[in-house]
């Protein structure tokens, strides 16, 4: 026997499961007593208590007056069993379980069906979890080159400027020379000349090349992707971690090449040590809190995020933004981005916060404000590479000028 169904043995498996479905529930409907045998019942219930009132005024565990109160009030009750029992009298104690049967079989078998037909994947072969993950890795292992996806994304590299660089930088010897040149080119936005130019301090470093070495080339790839972690993206990643397993950029990177892959088990797996004990300053780390609730959803995993101290909102903002309209949580939303707008300008921050900013300022379609906020973050963190790179990723994601 094989391990997949044919089309028509599952639907006739799956009409039979829902019309089985559908049978228990109809069955057990008609076995709902109807009202008047619920009154019955309950005029029984008060004929009981009114002997129990009179036997504990007899004993005298009550008084007069406190009997006459509960006699009173069963009475009321006795009224209305009375009221319901004659109405069902007259409607011949029949309930619409006929209609209520009709409702719950187009419910659970054509409205199972349709919706599955919508939300489904009618003729698709059933694929057990390895051969899934098996594709996955598959997919990962066979994505798309650094240059192909640029060029797919109509921002192929310049030959002769690549030309002319490799002619200037093979006469640079000094590590230093080339770092201050690297910080310089990644910060303007010359991603091109800024992969070249870490190149070359690697090939100058050779075997003394540190995890943070690696770990910028490989970031200095990402963002000239926009975003995309390609495989000569994965190989300095590797390398980094090789040298360093808790370096922060290159665990951060490893992650995003997994959820771009969806393996989100294994983006877990690599992000959820620096969640948890990675340096909170970091903008990684921060970035990696962030999201992780919604990585272990993706991945089956029960978890819960470390506590977070920064700056967003509380568990009653939260609650509060709950209850109101969309007008009112606009205008909370907006309050909140002018408080943190205001603290930047005049306190400063960290970089998640001016990241946070420029998220939420593009959020709001507010685009030109994002794009002065972002200028105004880049030039308070010249000169260091991981916060601009940090910045650079949220300009690209949110459509701005990076």
């Amino acid at each position: 026997m094989t391990s997949t169904m044919t089309g028509g043995v599952f639907w006739a498996v799956a009409v039979a499961l829902a019309a089985m479905v559908a049978y228990i529930l109809v069955s057990a409907l008609r076995r709902v007593p109807a009202e008047s045998n619920s009154a019955e019942a309950d005029l029984a219930v008060y004929r009981d208590q009114m002997a129990e009132i009179a036997r504990d005024l007899q004993r005298g565990t009550i008084g007069p007056e406190e009997a006459e109160r509960l006699r009173a009030e069963v009475g009321k009750r006795v009224i209305e069993a009375d009221k319901t029992l004659k109405a069902g009298s007259v409607a011949g104690g029949r309930t619409p379980t006929g209609a209520f049967a009709a409702v719950i079989v187009a419910v659970v078998v054509a409205g199972g069906a349709a919706a599955y037909w919508g939300l489904g994947a009618p003729g698709y072969p059933d694929m057990a979890l390895e051969p899934r993950l098996a594709a996955l890795d598959d997919g990962i292992r066979n994505r798309p080159s650094q240059e192909a996806e640029l060029a797919r994304q109509g921002r192929s590299r310049d030959a002769a400027l690549d030309a002319r660089l490799a002619t200037e930088l093979a006469a640079v010897t000094d590590p230093e020379a080339l770092r201050a040149r690297f910080t310089q080119r990644f910060e303007a936005g010359n991603l091109q000349e800024a992969v070249r130019v870490q190149e070359r301090a690697l090939a100058l470093a050779g075997d003394t090349a540190s995890s943070q070495d690696h770990a910028l080339m490989a970031l200095a790839l990402v963002v000239e992707a926009q975003g995309y972690v390609s495989p000569e993206a994965e190989l300095q990643v590797k390398q980094s971690l090789t040298l360093d397993v808790t370096n922060e950029i290159s665990r951060y990177l490893v992650g995003e090449m997994f959820l771009q892959g969806g393996r989100y088990d294994y983006a877990f797996k690599f992000w959820r040590p620096i969640a948890e004990s990675g340096n909170p300053e970091s903008p990684f780390v921060q970035q990696v809190r962030d999201e992780i609730a919604d990585v272990a959803e993706l991945a089956g995993i029960r978890y819960a995020p470390p506590a977070d101290a920064g700056s967003g909102p509380s568990a009653g903002d939260v609650a509060a933004a709950a209850e109101m309209t969309p007008e009112e949580r606009q205008a909370m939303i907006e309050g909140m981005v002018a408080q943190l707008s205001d603290r930047l300008a005049t306190e400063g921050g960290d970089v998640e916060e001016w990241n946070r900013l420029i998220r939420s300022l593009a959020i709001l379609e507010r685009l030109d404000e994002a794009q002065k906020i972002y200028d105004e973050a880049k030039a308070k963190f010249e000169g260091r590479p991981a916060e601009l790179s940090f910045l650079r990723l949220a300009a690209v994601e949110t459509g701005l000028n990076p």
